[in-house]
Parts: C-alpha cells; structure tokens; sequence
C-alpha cells in the first residue's frame, strides 16, 4: 500500500485525505491548529460562536455535479439548506435595492423603483436567466478530459461563453453606468473595487437564483469537521496541532516532512494543500519556484489579493424581521487613513444555536487590499497599538449598527475583530488573503495542474490552482490531485 502526507487539514486537504482512502492509500494529513477546516471554520466567544468563512456555498442545488461531489466528501451528506430570499439589501438615499433569488421579484422591484431603467433591468435578468444553463463539471479536470469529453463540456459552455465575450471587459462600475438610477448605479458599483469584472456579480447573482449558491446549516466549522468525520471513517489520520515546517528533499524526491513538535513523516507522496506562498517560500524554502505565481506575487494591480477586517457583534434581541444581509451608509470612520462611508452586516437568526436564547450573532466584513494589509502588518509589531485599533474601528461599527438599529441601542457587545494578520499568523494565509487572485479586466487565467518541476512525488492542492478560487476549487483540486497520482501509478480512480 502506498502512502500519502498531506499537509493542510483544510477543505483541499480533507478531500485528498478522502480520496486518497477511497483509493487505497495509507494517508495522514498534518493541521496546524487544533482543528481542521482552515479558513473554512468558526470559532466561540462568550457564548456565541462567529462563523468565519461561508456567506455562501457553491453546490447547493441537488443533483449538480458539484453537489455531489459535497456529498462524497461527507461535506454536505444529510444537511439542510438554508435559501436567504435575497443576496443583500442595499440601502441608498434614493431607495432600496433588493437583490431578491427570486429574479421575478427581483426584476419587479428594480423596476418599480426605477421604470425608466426597464430596458436594462430586463436585460440584466436576461443574462443571469442565460447563464442558468452554467454548471460548475467537478468530475475530472479538463487536461484530463478525451476529446469527446471536451467537446461536450465546451459545448455546455456556450452560454456562459456568450456572456463572457458581451460583458467579460466591462468592469463592474462600468456597466453600472448604465442604470439612470442612483441607487442602481451604487449598488453594483460598490458590490467590488474598481477594475473588476461585470461578470463577477452576473455569475453569483445567477448561481444564487438557481438555488446552487446558499448556506449549509451549522456552518462553516460544522461543514469542515462532517469532512474530517468522513475521512477518519475511510480509515485516514488526522494529526491536529502538528504544523509542518519543512520538507527533506534529495534529487528529485520529497523524503520526509518534519514538524514543529518534532515528528518527522515519510511517504511515498507528499501533497501540500495549504497556502501556495507558504509551500514555495517556506515549505520548499524557496529553491523551487513557479514562474505562474511568481509572476501573479510581482503585479498586485493585475492581480490584486484581498484580506478583511471581521467585526463580529452579539447583541440582545432578533433580526427576524431584516435581510440577512444589509448594506448601509454610516457616519464616515476610518480605517488606514480611508474613510469607511458603508458598512455591510449580515446575521444569523437562520443559527439559533450561534447565540445564547433571545440573542443573536453578526458579522461586518470590511475588505482589505494591498495598502491596507501592509499598514496592518506593520501596526501589529506594536502589540498595544494594534488590539486599540481593532477595538476602535470594532467601537465604530456597534455604533453605527446600533445608529441604523436603534432598537438595539445598548444592546450589543463586540465578540471579535480579526485583521489580516490574524488569518495570516493562523491559516498561513498569504497577506491574510481568505481567496486567490481577484478576477480583474487584465488578468489572464490560470488553471495550474499543481505539480512543480523537479519533483516527482510533490504537489500542490488548493484553491490558489484556479484562482480566484474558494471553496469549490478547494474541494475539486483535491480530488484532482489524487487523480493525477492514480494515474502516476497506473491504478483506475475511484469516485
């Protein structure tokens, strides 16, 4: 039986573990911190627990491949679905903007809002009905694809490939332009930074009307610890506490993987699914690069990566009554020099078991990009200084939910505030980066198969592969790698 060390207890990780057992390998996956799920976890605070990743999971409609690829890997196997009604409520001087699931309402409101915007409304619906036809193929990489494969699933792709050649060079903002609404307009202009795709937004918005993009309930610890759960069934080992620091190469071979309590592993493959800067710099110590990234880490502007500010707020009371999600202006704070003028909170009254009863749990996510990430690495060398400016902008926010949500007024208590640097010192996420890199107008794509010249028994597994990556990569990726390594070794792959 051969045997398999893989580096990473994340959602990458878990599915190489499962499909390495599946398959016949004796594996073992090495974690960092005490529990698995890497950025795809939670943790507790006085009583609530904040859940860190999920706002919302591709492969919830039944029946996708991807779905079933989530089911495979114990992720979503017996789990209730959560369907929001809307992807956010954006509140504006000149109305509210509902981006409701159900595009009938949807269209309905925009244009009871603004029906001199009709034409592009119902042009907007138009392509997010057209890209309903789009399906995410989680059964094989399409390297691996026969040519009958691939003409098959290039064909299924003559819808979302009609879409990206109409609107794949328009940015965001630029598009926006063309309601007459001001509300309208800031909606989609402020939904991502400047620079970025149209088709960013129409995607999303079209997976989440289809009901393929919604939230597993329990969360997103839950979702990962269902995963180790599966993989421990299979007969896996998962090493907890156990950060793996470097790796003994001779030629053309990784020997053996040592840790930081000292233990040291040998396999006959190594796979590596955790943060690809953190494989090449330190993993690998920098002697073996890939001028695919390499070339991506030298031009932030083209391809920018994005961090985040967490505020997670417990408070006294029920948001019932509200969208999950809601955007808002607020009195201008700010955050490295910038002045925040909207706040984005989302709650979790769909979790009764997030929050001690008659109290809720919510979450502010403030993005944070190149400038931002470098002014909070070098505010956290001053330890003082840096939980007073997580408190602060944390003070601001309950302040300014409570100016929106007057009747919580005295209510609500700050659980936490993670930084850029907290994700990095804890997942090894480069500069706090919780995805890989952000589709911008001029990057190019990458689809990288995860092996490195000059090793034979290494590969990289993860998100980072196909940026921009999240979940679904993660999940994919990982089955991949194990059937790269089928095939390496002349064995059938088992699903």
């Amino acid at each position: 039986m051969k045997s398999m060390v893989i580096v990473g207890g994340g959602v990458a990780g878990l599915t190489a573990g499962i499909f390495a057992q599946k398959n016949g390998f004796s594996s073992i996956i090495l974690e960092k911190n005490p529990i698995p799920g890497g950025e795809c976890t939670g943790w507790d605070r006085r009583g609530f627990h904040i859940d860190g990743c999920i706002h919302w999971l591709m492969g919830t409609d039944e029946g996708s491949p991807l779905n079933e690829l989530w089911k495979t890997v114990g992720a979503l196997e017996n789990t209730e679905i959560f369907h929001p009604e809307s992807f956010l409520s954006f509140e504006h001087e000149a109305g509210t903007v509902h981006f409701y699931r159900d595009l009938e309402r949807l269209q309905s409101s925009w244009t009871q809002l603004s029906p001199e915007d009709e034409a592009v409304i119902s042009e907007f619906c138009g392509v997010i009905r057209q890209l309903h036809s789009f399906t995410i193929d989680a059964e094989k990489p399409v390297r691996m694809m026969s040519i009958r494969e691939k003409i098959r699933y290039f064909s299924s792709m003559k819808d979302a490939g009609m879409v990206m050649k109409r609107y794949g060079k328009i940015s965001l903002r630029e598009y926006a332009q063309r309601f007459t609404h001001p509300a309208l307009r800031a909606a989609l202009s402020e939904f991502l930074p400047d620079g970025y795709r149209s088709t960013s937004v129409m995607f999303a918005l079209s997976a989440f009307s289809k009901h393929a993009a919604s939230m597993p309930m329990g969360g997103s610890r839950a979702f990962s610890l269902r995963m180790a759960e599966r993989y421990r069934e299979l007969g896996g080992t998962l090493k907890t506490s156990c950060e793996a620091v470097s790796l003994d190469i001779s030629g053309s071979t990784v020997r053996k993987v040592s840790c930081s309590d000292g233990s040291i592993y040998e396999a006959d493959y190594v796979v590596a699914a955790c943060d690809v800067s953190h494989i090449i710099n330190k993993l690998l110590g920098g002697r073996y690069r890939i001028p695919e990234f390499d070339k991506r880490f030298a031009d932030p502007d083209t391809y920018p990566l994005a961090s985040e500010i967490l505020i997670a707020l417990g408070y006294q009371g029920s948001m019932e009554n509200y969208p999950r999600s809601i955007s808002f202006a607020v009195d201008p704070f700010t955050v490295n020099g910038k002045d925040i003028e909207r706040i984005k909170i989302a709650h979790f009254h769909h979790e009764p078991g997030y929050a001690p009863e008659g109290h809720g749990v919510m979450i502010c996510d403030i993005n944070q990009f190149s400038d931002d990430v470098d002014a909070w690495f070098a505010l956290a060398k001053d330890k003082s200084a840096y939980r007073k400016e997580k408190q602060r902008i944390a003070d601001a926010v309950r302040t300014a939910v409570e100016t929106r949500l007057p009747e919580l007024k005295g209510k609500i208590t700050v659980l936490d505030t993670a930084s850029p640097v907290t994700y990095q010192r804890y997942c090894n996420a480069y500069r706090g980066s919780f995805m890989g890199f952000w589709p911008t107008l001029k990057r190019k794509q990458m689809d990288h198969s995860g092996k490195i010249k000059g090793l034979k028994n290494f590969y990289i597994s993860g998100q980072w592969l196909q940026p921009p990556g999240g979940l679904p990569t993660a999940v994919m990726t990982g089955k991949y790698t194990v059937m790269d390594i089928c095939r390496k070794e002349k064995q059938r792959f088992i699903s």
